[in-house]
């Protein structure tokens, strides 16, 4: 079995909405922020919510995608039925077959089989759920040629929880398989992608000064779409992004099993560390 592993890549998408106009999009909706009580029953005034914190973040996602290709023969037997039980003896390239009492015959050949299977996943690297975050790729992005040296001043980088290797691992899982083959012409797991991508977002926290209640509204940097019941965060997280930890793959690496070869693959990632 032949592996193909690539090499792995880190990204930042640049944000199409200026912390401007996130500003003025938070200014905007923040009579809508507190829910359904703010909107229909106690509706506030534009002075008494206020907002009291806003941050900059840049929160991760991954981009996997595998491959499999068989290419194999395998002999096998062919049952051929003939037109009635008048036949009593068929010749196919000067080889005669003698027929029994069934009005059939049985021919020897080859298979000359080929397949394969191809997944492509984003997986959110903080909660690992996959995500339909393909349309993120269409956006203006720069190569992180240094990850360790990677730390805006103006924006908090939120460090990954989901592994990569553990990504890889369940994209696998669902295509690794064993072939009935005699003769195996390609046997090939390509891992082609492993990208971790930072999207940029900014959250505004609200005080609703009369009801003293808090809640956070976050935009996307990218589509603009806003998202209510999230969190800030206040402060740099205590982790650091290293490229020993992000492109080593001796790191807590993961042993795949190949249904039927026994053969032990070693394709995992580990992507940060604590301080």
């Amino acid at each position: 079995m032949e592996f193909a592993i690539a090499e792995e890549r880190a990204y930042l998408l640049r944000e199409e909405l200026s912390p401007e106009q996130a500003k003025e999009k938070a200014w905007d909706r923040k009579a809508s922020v507190f829910g359904s009580l703010s909107r229909l029953v106690f509706r506030p005034r534009g002075e008494d919510v206020q907002i009291v914190y806003s941050e900059k973040r840049y929160e991760p996602f991954w981009h996997v995608a595998c491959r499999t290709s068989y290419i194999y023969d395998r002999y096998c037997k062919f049952t051929v039925p003939v037109s009635g039980p008048e036949v009593k003896r068929v010749t196919i390239n000067d080889q005669e077959y003698v027929l029994g009492e069934q009005p059939r015959f049985i021919l020897s050949g080859t298979e000359h089989c080929q397949e394969g299977d191809e997944k492509s996943v984003f997986v959110d690297a903080v909660t690992g759920e996959a995500r339909d975050w393909e349309h993120y790729l269409n956006y203006g992005r720069e190569e992180i040629r240094d990850i360790s040296s990677f730390a805006p001043e103006d924006a908090i980088v939120v460090p990954p929880e989901t592994r990569a290797s553990f990504i890889v691992r369940q994209v696998l899982s669902d295509m690794l398989k064993a072939v009935q083959a005699d003769v195996i012409h390609e046997d090939l797991v390509e891992v082609g992608t492993i990208e971790l991508y930072l999207k940029p977002v900014y959250a505004f926290e609200y005080h609703w000064k009369s009801k003293d209640r808090h809640a956070v509204a976050e935009f996307d940097g990218l589509t603009g779409e806003m998202r209510t019941g999230g969190k800030t965060l206040r402060q740099q997280i205590g982790t650091m992004l290293t490229p020993e930890l992000l492109f080593d793959v001796g790191v807590d690496a993961v042993d795949l099993l190949v249904p039927g070869g026994g053969i032990a693959i070693k394709v995992a990632r580990a992507i940060a560390s604590k301080k």
